[in-house]
């Protein structure tokens, strides 16, 4: 059945999503690090005001809805995010989760079950209260789930995130977005987890599986029903654009086009990449960059209006709403 979707200023209906980049980060901060070493390119007023102009330009593009995908171990601020959101015309979609791909922060690690600080699991009670509450005292309500893990697999730690987030989505139907490591075929792993934890595997999306040229690999993660994120695009020091379009007109010629969403992981800032960084060495990496370049070139290779609509629009209503 499908669900409504909350965004920051209120609930939609998955038909008034449309277009859609579904992983995405306003801004990658560190808090601890700007109270005590704070980064000389951030000014938040400028940065707000950055934020503003990307998101009504990327209306203007034909977008409709953007998921940020910044969660605990990035630095969230939903009342910044939601002092942008409130002043653009795309609709935001908040996200709960925890990045610790290997090692949780020493507070989660000393609190929960069987834990110094035994109780019950403060990452499930983070979770489901975003979701069903609101994040950090406000009513702006996460309506998807991001975790991790990299090349060291499923770390204890890892696991224990996977297996919050499988509770979480047990209780609240939320869909779950990972980080994979493509290179050690990581989302294999991701998908083994969370099965054995009940969750379905079409309510996910490997993250980053884009990131892999091994075809076998990402027929593999599709025919188990989830979702593929080709979700870097532009981030060119990971992986080349070129390698990302081949691979995605293969699984599109291999009759994937239902398995698959598109987006850039991109930040209007991001303290781990900062501005100036990504202006040598990434200058591709926007969120304009689809629709200014990948996708004239998957339409110049063949990609017709049809299957660009499943893309952009339709799976991502799925992965967020439920339902076909």
């Amino acid at each position: 059945m499908a669900r409504s979707i909350p965004t920051f200023t209120g609930e939609v209906s998955g038909d008034d999503l449309g277009v859609t980049l579904i992983h995405e980060h306003v801004f990658v901060t560190d808090p601890e690090l700007d109270i005590n070493m704070p980064h000389p390119e951030w000014d938040e007023s400028l940065w707000i005001e950055r934020a503003v102009q990307t998101l009504t330009d990327l209306h203007a593009r034909g977008v409709r809805t953007v998921v940020d995908l910044t969660v605990i171990g990035l630095g969230r601020d939903v009342r910044r995010v939601a002092d942008v959101a409130a002043r653009v015309p795309v609709q935001l979609v908040a996200a709960t989760g925890c990045y610790a791909a290997e090692v949780l922060p020493p507070y989660f690690r000393l609190n929960g079950p069987g834990l110094v600080v035994d109780g019950p699991d403060p990452l499930v009670e983070l979770f489901v209260g975003d979701i069903e509450r609101g994040i950090a005292g406000t009513d702006v309500r996460a309506g998807m789930i991001k975790i991790a893990s990299g090349d060291a697999g499923l770390t204890p730690d890892a696991a224990r995130v996977f297996a919050a987030a499988a509770e979480t989505h047990r209780r609240t139907g939320v869909p779950i977005t990972t980080h994979s490591h493509a290179a050690s075929r990581g989302g294999a792993q991701q998908q083994d987890a969370l099965e054995r934890l009940g969750v379905p595997l079409d309510r996910v999306v490997i993250g980053h599986s884009g990131d892999s040229t091994d075809f076998a690999y990402l027929r593999g993660l599709a025919d188990r029903g989830s979702f593929l994120g080709f979700d870097r695009f532009g981030m060119e020091h990971v992986g080349r654009d070129e390698d990302r379009v081949r691979m995605l007109l293969q699984l599109l010629d291999a009759g994937y086009a239902d398995r698959i969403v598109l987006s850039h992981d991109a930040a209007v800032f991001s303290r781990v990449t900062p501005p100036s960084w990504r202006a040598a060495h990434t200058p591709s990496w926007r969120m304009s960059h689809l629709f200014e370049t990948v996708l004239p070139q998957l339409r110049s290779a063949g990609l017709d209006q049809t299957t660009e609509h499943q893309l952009m629009v339709v799976n991502p209503r799925r992965v967020l709403a439920g339902g076909a």
